[in-house]
């Protein structure tokens, strides 16, 4: 690919938080960071918001001179001790790559009676999806999963990459953040198009838990067009496949089923699970081509950049992503509004419920006005 090479400046996501977040899907209980304890300290804080205890083993100066063997091991028994877990992950950091410290040595010493999925990871990967697959191959090692979704995961995580370096945040050496474009005009916007009898189509293809909140605007949608007597000209599209992924992932997808269901929300078309977003594209291009090459408009939700643009570009594309420097390629790729729900992470932990989001609460409000 092309742009492999190109030399990235803007922040990117770490490995060892893509660890953090693959020991969380795998529904451990506790995860141990060996390390400073201000390392990941955000997304630790997160994690625990989303039910799962995140400690560290406080390394300091001391530490990275003389090791963190016995911090190690001390923690590990004093976890186990205070929690009680059916399932324990350790999480390298860059400190414990830097000083050398081998994991496995203190986990065998400590000798608990838990499992205990060890992942070897630092932040200097040039990809983070290094931190999922290492956690994965422990997993495996561990028998936590198997070897056909070892290989299944291995695949995604492949396209993930590959999505991430065609129009995503590594195919330029510098993205700018972005908000978007304004809220309120493409909610009138989508209202136009709806009293024009035009016919859209929603698709969400989100990552994970991302999805409570990117299911919100298919429901906003689907609400406003029921309001004008349009429901008929909406098809809506998911990645809600309950079959599919990791444990937590599985889970995800039951609950937003769950309230799509409850919502009068029919998802005409379901398009893979909620880690298959890298992939999703190539059914998703597929359906319209064979059935709904002939609508008006598209709204895209989660991932939009993974969506082909074979045969919605003579559409109306209106996107929906979380990540501000995904705004600019989206544009690029002819996505005449991109919106980002900047606040959207935060508030899809620790919830089983769609969340409401920024964009379907303008779209509703502008609604009743126009209505």
């Amino acid at each position: 690919m092309e742009n492999k090479n190109i030399s990235i400046i803007h922040p990117r996501p770490s490995s060892i938080v893509a660890a953090l977040y693959t020991l969380r899907d795998l529904n451990v209980d506790v995860a141990i960071l060996h390390g400073p304890p201000g390392c990941s300290f955000k997304h630790a804080r997160l994690l625990e918001e989303d039910g799962i205890h995140v400690v560290t083993t406080a390394l300091d100066e001391s530490g990275f001179v003389f090791g963190g063997h016995d911090a190690l091991v001390n923690i590990l028994h004093k976890v186990n001790d205070m929690f009680h877990p059916k399932l324990i992950g350790v999480v390298g950091t860059c400190a414990s790559m830097i000083i050398g410290e081998e994991m496995r040595e203190p986990i065998m010493e400590a000798n608990l009676d838990v499992p205990v999925i060890e992942v070897e990871v630092h932040a200097g990967y040039r990809n983070n999806t290094k931190g999922v697959l290492f956690a994965l191959e422990s997993a495996l090692d561990a028998g936590i999963i198997d070897r056909d979704e070892f290989k299944r995961q291995q695949h995604l995580l492949e396209e993930a990459t590959n999505v991430e370096l065609r129009h995503g945040a590594a195919s330029k050496e510098y993205l700018a953040p972005s908000r978007g474009d304004v809220k309120y005009k493409v909610a009138q916007r989508i209202i136009e198009l709806l009293k024009e009898g035009k016919r859209g189509i929603t698709i969400m293809n989100a990552k994970k838990e991302t999805g409570y909140m990117f299911a919100d605007i298919t429901v906003a949608v689907n609400e406003v067009a029921e309001q004008l007597g349009k429901a008929d000209n909406i098809i809506n599209m998911s990645n809600t496949d309950t079959g599919l992924g990791l444990p937590r992932v599985r889970h995800h997808a039951e609950c937003i089923m769950n309230d799509f269901e409850e919502k009068g929300i029919k998802i005409h078309e379901i398009i893979g699970g909620l880690d298959e977003y890298p992939v999703a594209g190539a059914i998703i291009d597929k359906l319209i081509k064979e059935k709904y090459s002939y609508y008006d408009f598209v709204v895209i939700t989660g991932v939009p950049h993974a969506v082909p643009m074979d045969h919605i570009s003579g559409m109306e594309i209106i996107s929906v992503t979380n990540g501000p420097r995904q705004v600019l390629p989206l544009k690029e790729l002819g996505h005449e509004h991109v919106l980002v729900e900047i606040d959207l992470h935060p508030k899809t932990l620790g919830v089983n419920h769609i969340v409401e989001s920024e964009f379907g609460a303008t779209l509703r409000e502008v609604a009743k006005e126009s209505i």
